[in-house]
């Protein structure tokens, strides 16, 4: 978890950063975006952080190269977890009209802030050669968009988490959420069994359960898409009868 009054609260020299925190000036937004502040968090291979509220370990601090991202209210109890939005900085002098593509992976609190960045995504939001003076502002007028997330050559993975004890109890992540989904539910069930389990949401992205069926186990996932439509996608046969925390299993299935 991230939380800050501003972006050197953990004081790593960046790039030789000036820590004056100032904010830009306004500009008009299209009706897509949404108005906001993001400001970033120091790290010393600015990259994103491995121990995230989102529960994605080592793939949390480099995942879309690192362009990645604490929020707050777009946390929403976890289900925001691997999000993607555009963010880009207001002010036409510093600030590239792309901006950065981030992930959500994990939560955090700034200075009235939705977005806290990574170092490296933050300085993706500047024009070429302007990184070290948008940086001395430390807080930046953003505008933002949910956008779909994309992964080319991945396919959604299930990542048995670290703390999972095989095999009395088993803990899951997502990983590689394609679309502009939000997983709102997962069910799992035996091979050759036909009643499905709830599993609960313990915290971010991290789905567990106590004593889990044995045998092969199938995966049922309950997912929010952009439209708002809520419908099921289901993995068969995704996790092994002989499953091993640390491993991540392919789903061999995209989400739309």
């Amino acid at each position: 978890m991230i939380i800050m009054g501003f972006a050197l609260k953990y004081g790593y020299s960046i790039l030789c950063v000036v820590a004056v925190v100032a904010l830009l000036p306004a500009r008009s937004y299209s009706q897509d975006y949404t108005c906001s502040r993001a400001t970033y968090f120091g790290s010393p291979d600015c990259l994103g952080t491995p121990t995230g509220a989102c529960g994605f370990g080592g793939y949390g601090g480099t995942v879309n190269d690192a362009n990645v991202a604490g929020v707050s209210r777009l946390f929403k109890n976890g289900s925001g977890c691997g999000g993607c939005y555009q963010v880009s900085c207001k002010a036409p002098n510093l600030c590239s009209d792309d901006g950065v593509n981030v992930v959500v992976t994990d939560y955090g609190e700034g200075d009235n802030t939705d977005f806290i960045l990574s170092t490296r995504a933050y300085s993706r939001m500047a024009r070429s050669n302007m990184a070290l003076e948008l940086f001395a502002y430390g807080v930046v007028d953003v505008e933002f968009r949910r956008i779909p997330c994309r992964f080319p050559g991945y396919n959604l993975m299930f990542k048995v988490h670290e703390h999972s004890r095989f095999p009395e109890y088993l803990a899951i992540v997502l990983l590689y959420q394609a679309g502009q989904n939000e997983i709102l539910a997962v069910e799992l069930q035996q091979e050759n069994c036909k009643e499905w389990r709830g599993m609960r949401r313990a915290y971010g992205a991290v789905w567990d359960m106590a004593n889990p069926p044995k045998g092969a186990i199938s995966l049922k996932l309950q997912v929010c898409g952009s439209a708002a439509e809520v419908t099921w996608v289901q993995a068969d046969n995704v996790l092994p009868s002989d499953w091993k925390a640390g491993v991540a299993y392919d789903s061999a299935i995209q989400l739309p």
